[in-house]
């Protein structure tokens, strides 16, 4: 093999690997039943989104500027989080590395989110953001007492047949195998509640569920 062709191939393993460590630091994360998202977020707010703008949160290592996507934000309800309304969410400014691209014309969503020591919210592709008219009234009653109630829970998603539970504080997640969308009636119309004999079941009911429940309507 001639130096010309051992510099292309040495050239080509360079890009190769470089483009492997670029594949590996893209946005990835496992999909999150909204109760998770509830319980793992610092912030879970009903927002009306009324501005975006790039803007400098800081600068990196080596002193290039740090580059966030600035939400404002009129809050409507905060279902939790800290004791001051939240005006704005910032966000990466790319989806390779997890930002998230909202409407701004007036629209309104549930958001979840983490809160930083400096008081501000953040949120990526990995958090729980839909548009507040696309949740379900389940969904809705569940942010104020129902998701709380399962916090103590573990919901296991389960991603192929056979699937099981290890605990019974576990609450088996099937969407994707029974609908092939994370976004199904487990998600829309469930909530995995602690029981009086601390395990969890999936509930499903108009009135608030009461700690000793015994009928749970199977998923």
């Amino acid at each position: 093999m001639t130096w010309t062709a051992n510099s292309c191939f040495v050239t080509l393993a360079i890009l190769f690997l470089w483009r492997v460590e670029e594949i590996a630091e893209a946005c990835s994360c496992s999909p999150a039943h909204p109760q998770q998202a509830f319980c793992n977020s610092d912030v879970v707010i009903r927002a009306k989104l009324v501005g975006v703008h790039e803007v400098d949160v800081g600068n990196d290592i080596y002193g290039n500027p740090i580059k966030r996507i600035k939400y404002d934000i009129k809050q409507i309800k905060m279902f939790k989080g800290p004791d001051q309304d939240i005006d704005a969410i910032y966000t990466a400014p790319s989806s390779a590395v997890c930002g998230v691209t909202l409407e701004t014309s007036g629209k309104e969503y549930l958001v979840t989110g983490k809160l930083e020591t400096d008081g501000t919210m953040h949120v990526t592709l990995c958090d729980f953001i839909e548009p507040w008219e696309a949740t379900s009234a389940t969904q809705k009653k569940s942010l104020t007492q129902r998701y709380e109630m399962g916090c103590d829970c573990k919901i296991t998603r389960c991603t192929s047949i056979p699937c099981m539970i290890s605990s019974p504080t576990e609450c088996l997640w099937t969407d994707w195998v029974i609908e092939k969308t994370v976004n199904g009636k487990q998600a829309k119309h469930f909530a995995c509640i602690k029981r009086s004999d601390d395990s969890c079941a999936w509930y499903r009911g108009s009135a608030p569920p009461k700690k000793d429940f015994l009928d749970i309507e199977d998923p």
